[in-house]
């Protein structure tokens, strides 16, 4: 069965880098991707018009090319979670969560019982058609699956000691974006108050084992926060990196024209 090669480096403490997919629904994107050296693939389910059998084909793609995929949902609904983590996604990324009650219930839904109430719809291809059990599918897939919340408002910052002490998370990711401007500081993500909140996070995340990450908008953005000690650092988007390439290409290009 499928290890999820991302949660595997967590626990060994190592630092794991990821990319959004939000445009271009191409299953060459996540071979890409694999090949660049990202360890997982962000398939951004909130913000976009990816639907569920687009979200299918990428996490066929990512697990054949060796890249771990990770799927944010559009909001907390179990038909949501539970469809995502039947065709084959090794991760889901909860967001906008600010309530413990329903953090608790939403990663109920992420695992088989004991330790949830996800139901059972395995298929086949999920498998690679490996003839298992169902104790042995379900453990499995319990300890395979890496649950991803995220911080995105003051609220959720302010009461990040109760989010942070409902059982089951492996990571709390920043969405720096909708942070900045629930702290009113749209855009400035280096603004003082924003990242004082994202420490404040790191330092409670810490005694609880629980890896911090953050979304990025840019390399040299994300750069910053690995040098910061986070160990789930998302660098971009698929368009955004094919958009500054070509036109660090087209300039370089244009530069070598001889003059007329």
């Amino acid at each position: 069965m499928r290890p999820n090669h991302t949660k595997e480096k967590l626990l060994r403490g190592a630092t794991v880098l990821g990319c959004a997919l939000q445009q271009l629904r191409s299953t060459e994107v996540p071979r890409a991707l694999a090949a660049a050296g990202f360890d997982y693939i962000f398939i951004d389910a909130e913000h976009t018009g990816i639907d569920l059998e687009t979200i299918q084909d990428l996490v066929a793609a990512s697990v054949q090319a060796g890249i771990t995929p990770i799927v944010r949902v559009a909001e907390l609904l179990y038909s949501l979670v539970a469809r995502a983590l039947d065709v084959g996604a090794q991760g889901i990324i909860l967001p906008r969560m600010e309530d413990p009650r329903l953090l608790a219930e939403a990663l109920q839904w992420m695992r088989f019982p004991p330790l949830g109430c996800r139901g059972f719809g395995v298929m086949a291809p999920l498998l690679d058609y490996e003839q298992r059990s169902f104790p042995e599918i379900t453990e499995h897939l319990n300890a395979n699956t890496l649950a991803v919340v995220q911080f995105e408002t003051r609220k959720a910052i302010e009461c990040r000691e109760e989010l942070l002490d409902v059982p089951g998370i492996d990571v709390a990711l920043v969405g720096p974006a909708d942070l900045s401007i629930s702290l009113g500081c749209p855009g400035q993500l280096d603004h003082p108050d924003l990242v004082e909140a994202v420490l404040r996070l790191q330092e409670a995340c810490q005694p609880r084992g629980i890896v911090t990450g953050i979304q990025c908008r840019n390399t040299a953005h994300a750069r910053v926060w690995v040098e910061r000690g986070l160990r789930f650092v998302g660098a971009g988007n698929e368009h955004t990196l094919l958009f500054e390439r070509a036109r660090e290409s087209v300039a370089a290009l244009r530069a070598a024209v001889p003059p007329r």
